[in-house]
């Protein structure tokens, strides 16, 4: 069941996504060539306990950190380590925070250095994608409507959305109904409401193959070892239409 989230807290949970948007805007300007993924983790740590927030993400089904650092052909779930940023790696990040007793949760995904154009389409495509899901959070629509319209779009443009992870509902759990793949046909699945909250997440590759998870449990790779991209919004249905209360993008 599809949880309406009421004003008091709609307006906690855009305090939280507005806390996190800027956390995560610190992060990113740490980013350069030779800066570790585990001095990111650190920092977005230090950053969400001062913010006296908890780390969403840690200790969450196991996950040992804040961050989720996911390098080139890393969809999602990436483990921060000692690994070093290189000048041209795309790098995913994810992160979450739980204040108040509500959740929020966005990502996205940055170049380090200079990229080539391959990866620079990548993110757009991506990005893009985003947008017309984000645009169907409409009260009246179907959660297949998301789905459709992120689905389609980046076929359209000659590439594949990763099947095996989804978007989800958010509020008092970071991980709430209804599920949000980035597939599917439209006008299917539950009617959207006003007071339903969205995390909307394609994660977009090249090939067409199933995703494999490496030895360490969580970290999630192309099966081709190519790039992948992934932004993620935090969207509320409201009378007005989709309010974006955060979102990763270009």
């Amino acid at each position: 069941m599809i949880k309406i989230k009421s004003s008091s807290e709609l307006e906690i949970m855009r305090e939280n996504a507005s806390i996190l948007r800027k956390i995560l805007d610190k992060v990113v300007s740490k980013i350069q060539p030779g800066v570790t993924t585990q001095e990111l983790d650190n920092y977005a740590e230090k950053l969400i306990l001062e913010a006296d927030g908890s780390p969403a993400f840690k200790n969450y089904r196991g996950f040992p950190s804040s961050l989720c650092t996911s390098l080139n052909e890393e969809i999602v779930h990436g483990i921060p380590s000692q690994r070093e940023l290189e000048s041209g790696d795309l790098l995913s990040l994810d992160i979450g925070i739980e204040k108040d007793g509500l959740f929020a949760d966005f990502a996205t995904t940055v170049p380090v250095g200079e990229v080539t154009d391959k990866a620079s389409e990548l993110m757009e495509v991506t990005n893009r994608a985003l947008t017309e899901g984000i645009n169907q959070v409409v009260a009246g629509n179907r959660i297949g409507d998301i789905s459709n319209s992120i689905g389609s779009f980046v076929t359209a443009q000659g590439y594949n959305v990763v099947k095996e992870f989804v978007g989800h509902g958010i509020g008092r759990d970071m991980h709430e109904d209804p599920q949000i793949p980035n597939y599917g046909e439209p006008d299917t699945g539950e009617r959207i409401e006003e007071g339903m909250v969205f995390c909307i997440e394609p994660m977009v590759k090249f090939d067409d193959d199933k995703v494999e998870v490496l030895d360490d449990g969580w970290t999630t790779v192309t099966a081709d070892r190519d790039l992948s991209a992934h932004f993620e919004g935090m969207v509320a249905a409201t009378k007005d239409g989709p309010e974006v209360l955060v979102r990763g993008g270009l």
